[in-house]
């Protein structure tokens, strides 16, 4: 099951019993994803879910808090639309219905935000609010760089409205606006849970930090191989353009090297790939990591001035046009 859909009905099946939650969730849910509709000069009130427990539980809610009766439907997807979607129907004192949930105000119109005893309530009621919200039009993803929790909101107040609720809960929250259509999105993972959280989704919260979990140790893993793969990519290139050049150096100065210069410089070529730890042990008497990288450094400083006397190309000079990578 997907995450989304596995949130939506571990929601809908949870338990409430303080009739000013389920009205507060029930206010949001109906604002979120109801239309109004006047049909025979009477107001019918629609909501519209895309899950079959969302439907039933707001019907149960509708009846059981307000005493309104509804009427559950079907609409099989088709063209472009290939979801199923869930239709509860209120055509009998569907206004009564509409001013009690805060659909219509006083005088009849059409509420954009939230009603202000919703807006106002308890911290129960904000996170019905944001329950009933994610019921109606929310979506979770997966875990990861792109993990996001988002509200498809029917308008800016209404989206205001619900960073507002969010705001009580002690979480951050954005309205945007994306292609003319007003979202409230979360992105940090530890926001995310904590909604998941105050909505209730405990079951899903265990899965979702489990597979955060997972995302973030696998990244990491990742990240070090990476990093390992390039440190032993750079040695190897380091290894193999030191070795060319001491090359270089034992061809230009020949005999005249010292003698203790030049057993430094044959033991780097015999052993391009071993550090200079390594090379060190390997002297004869061993020597320290800095006394060989010394003799070295003087090698390579001696027939570099050789090369500049002879007008030839120096140590570095060399590797670079045999292709070999340069240490900067």
């Amino acid at each position: 099951m997907a995450l989304t859909a596995s949130v939506k009905d571990e929601l809908a099946h949870l338990q409430v019993k303080k009739s000013s939650v389920r009205g507060a969730e029930l206010s949001a849910l109906l604002r979120f994803a109801s239309g109004l509709h006047i049909v025979g000069g009477r107001i019918v009130i629609e909501a519209e879910l895309d899950t079959e427990a969302a439907a039933r539980r707001t019907a149960h809610a509708i009846t059981e808090v307000y005493g309104h009766s509804t009427e559950l439907g079907v609409m099989t997807g088709n063209g472009l639309r290939r979801d199923r979607t869930w239709i509860v129907r209120v055509a009998r004192d569907g206004e009564a219905l509409a001013r009690r949930t805060g659909l219509l105000d006083a005088h009849g119109r059409p509420v954009r935000g939230l009603p202000p005893s919703v807006v106002n309530g308890t911290v129960e009621d904000a996170a019905a609010v944001i329950r009933g919200a994610f019921l109606a039009h929310g979506s979770l993803t997966e875990p990861g760089r792109a993990a996001a929790m988002e509200f498809t909101c029917p308008g800016t107040e209404a989206a205001l409205a619900l960073v507002g609720a969010a705001r009580r809960l002690d979480v951050l929250a954005k309205a945007r606006q994306v292609r003319g259509i007003d979202r409230v999105v979360v992105r940090d993972g530890d926001t995310i849970a904590a909604l998941l959280t105050r909505m209730g989704a405990h079951q899903n919260l265990l899965q979702w930090e489990d597979r955060r979990m997972r995302k973030e140790v696998r990244a990491t893993a990742n990240r070090l191989a990476n990093f390992d793969d390039a440190n032993l990519r750079r040695s190897a290139q380091a290894a193999v353009t030191a070795g060319a050049k001491v090359e270089r150096a034992l061809e230009l100065l020949g005999e005249e090297a010292p003698e203790h210069l030049r057993a430094a410089g044959k033991l780097r070529v015999a052993n391009k790939q071993a550090s200079l730890d390594e090379l060190g042990r390997l002297s004869d008497p061993p020597l320290t990591k800095d006394a060989i990288a010394g003799r070295i450094r003087r090698l390579l400083a001696m027939a570099d001035r050789r090369a500049e006397d002879l007008g030839v190309p120096n140590t570095s000079e060399f590797a670079a046009t045999a292709g070999l990578p340069q240490r900067r």
